[in-house]
């Protein structure tokens, strides 16, 4: 592979040229200066580079575009794992029993049959290594009794962990349009796993394992080739493309960085090791003096046109019928709306409602009116919410509110790219 600091082709100048203002680096000639340079033009491209010490991003790139996590989704599963395990309600000595649900997993996976067992430490390892699908789902069945209250269990943590753009609906990150997250996300997410769960971070470290006369390698590449990696989730879908999630710590301090719509291994590989590079020679430069930042405030431009998910039923296999379609029609996306003004005193009553989402309990419902209430706290400043349950499902909505109030709230949240529907009265 090229030595990747003949891959950074200037970062830095390119944020002193879009945010000059924010950066006073001392008297440095700009060519001495290298940047980094990523695959902006592919639309599936999102990345993000956070210093897991303090939380700051150091670099962030479409780091809020919903994307398809694919088997990053297991660094989720593994966090509730883990807390089960920190909380005695688990042993790493427990067996695993493989429904028949589990075993008719997609590949890849470890391919026990149904009725088989297999130790939670092993099932843990196989998922580090070789992000076996049916384990996924037997240890999300043990935990959850299902692998659908598993993931709701699961959506309902990464509310809680602030992951304000993600959704599970599996415990394995098998195609489904209703799965998403982001590079912001699953940072935060993989820095929870160190700061809570410590003592079985190690797990991601595994780069070989052992298993009934079987030698499975980790599909994550940086380890043991790139210095200091130990961590964490590769993962792969058509419609994701090829997605990284990884943690190196280097002279004292931990970086974790996301790269997500990678368009091959080797490309996704590189951009993140560079990433690393590029934000630990930040860091050293801080420590010798510079006041200067990896490009926090240069985010490239958004693909024109909105994410669609087509609809695709929990537990389909098939990828290439699951793919980010960009939509070409101006009218298609909301315009930007001025937020509604904060009022002291209730609003008006009216018929009209905005559901902010629809889920399988009433609790996750409850959660996303609390989250969108934060989020949007002049928006909705003296609205009534209420979660209604229709069928199997829970919306989550706001109410009383007049025609003028509901369209001017839903506008503001879907250009924030916030889910949102206005209801009319029946």
């Amino acid at each position: 592979m090229i030595e990747p600091a003949r891959r950074l082709l200037l970062a830095f100048a390119a944020a002193a040229t879009v945010a000059a203002p924010m950066i006073a680096a001392p008297a440095v000639a700009t060519a001495q200066i290298p940047y980094l340079k990523v695959p902006a033009a592919e639309p599936k491209y999102a990345a993000i580079v956070v210093d897991a010490n303090s939380g700051e991003v150091l670099y962030a790139k479409r780091a809020d575009s919903p994307r398809y996590p694919a088997s990053i989704t297991k660094v989720m599963t593994l966090y509730l794992v883990f807390e089960a395990l920190a909380e005695g309600r688990l042993k790493t000595t427990d067996m695993v029993t493989v429904s028949p649900r589990a075993a008719a997993q997609a590949p890849t996976k470890l391919g026990l049959r149904a009725g088989e067992q297999i130790s939670v430490d092993d099932a843990i390892r196989s998922l580090c290594t070789l992000s076996a699908n049916d384990m996924a789902v037997a240890l999300a069945e043990k935990l959850g009794g299902s692998e659908q209250r598993f993931a709701a269990m699961m959506t309902l943590r990464a509310r809680e962990l602030g992951m304000v753009n993600s959704h599970f609906v599996n415990a394995n990150g098998l195609p489904d349009s209703r799965q998403i997250s982001s590079a912001r996300d699953i940072a935060l997410l993989s820095r929870a796993v160190m700061r809570d769960y410590p003592q079985y971070y190690s797990y991601f470290s595994v780069q070989q394992f052992a298993f009934r006369g079987r030698s499975i390698r980790n599909h994550n590449g940086l380890l043991g080739k790139m210095p200091g990696v130990d961590g964490l989730k590769t993962g792969y879908t058509n419609a994701s493309g090829y997605n990284l999630a990884a943690s190196a710590v280097r002279g004292g301090r931990r970086l974790i960085a996301v790269v997500l719509g990678g368009s091959s291994v080797a490309a996704r590989d590189n951009n993140v090791e560079d990433l690393l590079v590029t934000g630990f020679d930040v860091l050293a430069r801080r420590d010798r003096g510079e006041k200067i930042t990896l490009a926090q405030n240069l985010f490239e431009p958004e693909p024109q046109g909105m994410i669609m998910r087509p609809s695709i039923g929990q537990g389909d296999g098939e990828q290439d019928g699951l793919q980010i379609a960009l939509v070409n029609n101006p009218a298609a996306k909301p315009a930007a709306a001025k937020p509604a003004p904060a009022k002291a005193a209730a609003k008006s009553k009216g018929d009209y409602k905005v559901q902010v989402g629809a889920f399988k309990s009433q609790s996750l419902a409850r959660e996303q009116i609390k989250i969108a209430n934060k989020k949007f706290s002049k928006v909705f400043a003296g609205t009534d919410s209420d979660v209604e349950r229709a069928g199997g499902t829970y919306r989550a909505q706001f109410i009383n509110m007049t025609a003028d109030e509901a369209q001017s709230a839903c506008s503001t949240l879907k250009s924030a790219k916030a889910v949102c529907m206005v209801i009319k009265p029946s």
